[in-house]
């Protein structure tokens, strides 16, 4: 998923963000309201993680805001203030769920997975199932299958097969995959992907390189062009 994260304590902010990135999610973040509507109007994100209470523009006239404008991103409201009123008023603004401050980091990432599956199935915008060939992932139960045999990778190792998957047929830079995959932005000739690309290549038997292509000079790719 990539993630939007509106958070002014910069603490609490560095924790979700490191343990969104360590589950391999990509999150951009901000501490300011406007700097965060910004961000939710000109970028795509897959949820959006808003503190209640921010400097320049509180979180319910942010909601307010998307919600206005027919932004649907699912939302998930931070706050301190946890009284059924306060919820209430959190939900009524726009938000998909409300979640009390200080809260168990296990819980914070099951309800935005929840969130994204809910949105997903609800508009319909996004496969559930892909497909090239002997190869099959389960998006939803996070399943690899190759030759009806299934496969165990890890989590970042399952997101940069998921990112090369959703462009099939299309050649995935190296910046691409350092951007999307790893929220790198730094040289493409870093070592990191080759690692990621030669242990997923074993793991699918992928030995020769028939199911993830090298394109010299250019990425990857996955099926024909």
């Amino acid at each position: 998923m990539k993630i939007l994260l509106i958070e002014d304590d910069l603490q609490l902010q560095e924790f979700i963000a490191n343990g969104l990135k360590e589950t391999g999610h990509v999150v951009d973040c901000t501490g300011d309201g406007k700097d965060g509507l910004f961000l939710a109007t000109t970028e795509t994100y897959d949820v959006l993680i808003v503190d209640r209470m921010l400097p320049s523009l509180d979180g319910l006239t942010i909601l307010k805001t998307l919600r206005g404008a027919e932004n649907n991103v699912p939302v998930l409201i931070l706050s301190a203030l946890g009284a059924v009123d306060d919820r209430v008023s959190g939900l009524k603004a726009g938000g998909d769920d409300y979640l009390i401050k200080p809260f168990a980091f296990s819980e914070l990432l099951a309800r935005i997975e929840v969130l994204y599956r809910r949105s997903a199935l609800d508009t319909g915008k996004q496969e559930t199932q892909l497909r090239s060939g002997q190869l099959e992932i389960d998006l939803l139960g996070r399943r690899v299958n190759v030759n009806g045999k299934e496969v165990s990778l890890q989590t970042r190792e399952f997101n940069l097969l998921e990112y090369l998957m959703k462009h099939k047929g299309q050649v995935v830079t190296r910046t691409m995959l350092l951007e999307h995959v790893w929220d790198y932005h730094f040289d493409p000739q870093s070592k990191v992907i080759d690692v990621h690309i030669s242990r997923l290549r074993k793991k699918l038997d992928d030995r020769n390189g028939d199911i993830i292509k090298t394109v010299r000079g250019a990425g990857y790719i996955i099926g024909g062009r």
